[in-house]
């Protein structure tokens, strides 16, 4: 056997690779809260319940009455009522997923069911079409606040519409869709609506001249909130509510068409650790409903400062006007490109999100703001300026014509191996070399390609990754 210190230490070497995950610094993907011992508690609570299966909770009655005190604190904290009830998933894309899957099967006499939703709303909604068979219905955003339009959103709706769905906020440019027109909308039509807060859910509520997006309001049928992202617990858990418990009931899958146990699942998995769903418990209890407002108000000030200090970046601006703590920064120039600019906030140890352009939005950067950015707001605002100067020097990314024409020529549904290893050459990435210290042109090769084909490309790319 290998010596436990030995495997730990091996670990901890690979770890050292990664993107810091602490510090405020890698501004997507992760949270940090900054309170200490947050972790340790987390952690602590993790070990305890471990090994317990959420599978049945008659067999582990801990892990119902943890479920059910993170469901009642989430309720309270988003507009439920008493007849509000949830399911503690995974993560927000199966919070999604089981929203999708409730209003297909409350359904049974819509034979080709179909959502609606802005084209800001998370691609989470896309894949639980694509996997339980529903037709999207994408409709166009205001093409300067990127808030979802309720008249279009109505154009939208018809017969067989079983879902409707608004963002609080949509990720990609932190605004909050108009939710109370648009549920509005799903109730006259007698469809869901389902509000996807999974990153705000635990902001919003604090946040000042906010419109009332939340369970209160008329017509919202279902609410997501990721609590690993701002009530900082650790990665692996998230909330959905319904309003009632007549809208939770065709969520759940129940068979006996074998010779075993019968299967009685609320979420998209059997066997559940009851690990993150104890470790998320602990961090709430022990965080509260002040310190979670204290956290808020430090996430929410750094992103207001933040903003204020992109927008006096000579070449820099936000898109929209985001009210909570995510930022999308992009080049209001065209003698530079913000590709290059991730790069250079790369190489000062900051990562920062690339975006690719799609309809009305161009490409930008996003920046997840936490508790963690507060009080260093300067040092992150002096980098950018710095990066954005670096890349004006630069000049922007420049691909061959003939390259560019090349990606042109490829079509997603037939693309070989030496098609896709002749653009993995071109972005450099031959051989056993991995990523490129700088993505700048690799960004640009795929923001050049169609949203299909760098669909398929990424994918290819992926199944590189774990050959």
């Amino acid at each position: 056997m290998t010596s436990a210190e030995s495997v730990l230490a091996e670990l901890r070497a690979l770890r050292a690779g990664d993107l810091p995950t602490h510090g405020g610094r890698t501004l997507a993907y992760v949270y940090d809260s900054a309170v200490p011992g947050l972790d340790e508690l987390a952690a602590s609570a993790h070990a305890l319940a471990s090994s317990v299966n959420g599978l049945d909770p008659t067999a582990f009655p801990s892990l119902l009455r943890l479920e059910n005190d993170v469901v009642r604190t989430a309720a309270r904290l988003l507009g439920g009522t008493d007849a509000t009830v949830g399911t503690v998933t995974s993560g927000g894309t199966e919070s999604c997923l089981l929203a999708v899957v409730a209003a297909r099967d409350a359904r049974p006499d819509v034979r080709e069911p179909s959502i609606v939703l802005p084209e800001t709303a998370h691609a989470a909604f896309h894949k639980a079409a694509h996997y339980f068979g529903l037709r999207v219905v994408s409709v166009p955003v205001d093409p300067v606040t990127y808030r979802a339009v309720p008249s279009a959103m109505a154009a939208a709706v018809d017969d067989s519409t079983v879902l409707v769905v608004a963002s609080a906020p949509s990720y990609a440019h932190g605004v909050v869709d108009p939710v109370a027109e648009i549920a509005g909308i799903a109730s006259s039509a007698g469809a869901r609506c389902h509000v996807d807060a999974c990153i705000g859910g635990w902001v919003l509520p604090f946040a000042p001249d906010v419109e009332p997006f939340d369970l209160s309001v008329p017509g919202v049928t279902s609410l997501s909130v990721d609590l690993h992202k701002y009530a900082y617990a650790p990665k692996g858990t998230s909330v959905l509510l319904h309003a009632s418990a007549d809208l939770r009931r065709s969520q759940y899958f129940a068979s006996a068409a074998w010779p075993g146990y019968t299967m009685l699942n609320s979420t998209t998995q059997s066997t559940r650790s009851g690990g993150p769903l104890a470790a998320a418990w602990a961090v709430l209890t022990h965080v509260g409903d002040d310190g979670y407002r204290s956290l808020a108000d430090a996430a929410l000030s750094s992103a207001r400062v933040l903003r204020e200090g992109v927008e006096k970046i000579d070449g820099l601006r936000v898109l929209g006007e985001p009210p909570s703590t995510l930022l999308a920064v992009t080049a209001s120039r065209d003698d530079f490109d913000v590709f290059t600019v991730a790069d250079e906030m790369k190489a000062r140890n900051w990562y920062v999100q690339p975006q690719f352009a799609f309809g009305a939005s161009p490409a930008n950067l996003h920046l997840t703001v936490t508790a963690a950015n507060a009080g260093h707001e300067d040092e992150l605002l002096s980098d950018l300026r710095d990066s954005v100067s670096a890349a004006v020097a630069a000049g922007p990314v420049r691909v061959a014509p003939e390259i560019v024409a090349f990606i042109g020529s490829l079509d997603p549904d037939t693309l070989t191996p030496d098609e896709f290893g002749g653009l993995l050459a071109a972005a450099g990435m031959t051989g056993d070399t991995g990523l490129p210290d700088r993505m700048a042109t690799v960004n640009t090769l795929l923001a050049a390609a169609s949203p299909r084909l760098r669909e398929r490309l990424l994918v290819e790319f992926l199944g590189a990754l774990y050959s």
